[in-house]
């Protein structure tokens, strides 16, 4: 039998292509593609394009990255440059 590998839903929201929201995504890519290869998803929300979304995942601060799946939420706010503190706090590893 196969193992059934965990789906990881991702969204990550900008407030367009600023350094940070570049610096953010790339930084999430790559640990997505190193952690979660063939497992996830990641949407990306700019908040200049659609400010009402904002309002559903209670985003205070940009850019800001939202675990939707697996539950429970998890949120981290920055341009993600620190690698272990994303990956601890999306529980990608353990402590």
């Amino acid at each position: 039998m196969t193992e059934v590998k965990e789906r990881w839903e991702l969204r990550l929201y900008v407030a367009g292509k600023t350094a940070k929201s570049v610096t953010a995504f790339a930084n999430l890519k790559k640990y997505c593609e190193e952690h979660l290869k063939g497992q996830y998803k990641i949407e990306v929300i700019d908040l200049l394009v659609n400010p009402q979304l904002a309002e559903g995942d209670q985003i205070l601060a940009i850019p800001t990255l939202v675990r939707k799946v697996p539950e429970p939420i998890r949120k981290i706010i920055g341009d993600l440059s620190n690698e272990e503190k994303v990956l601890v706090g999306l529980n990608i590893i353990p402590v």
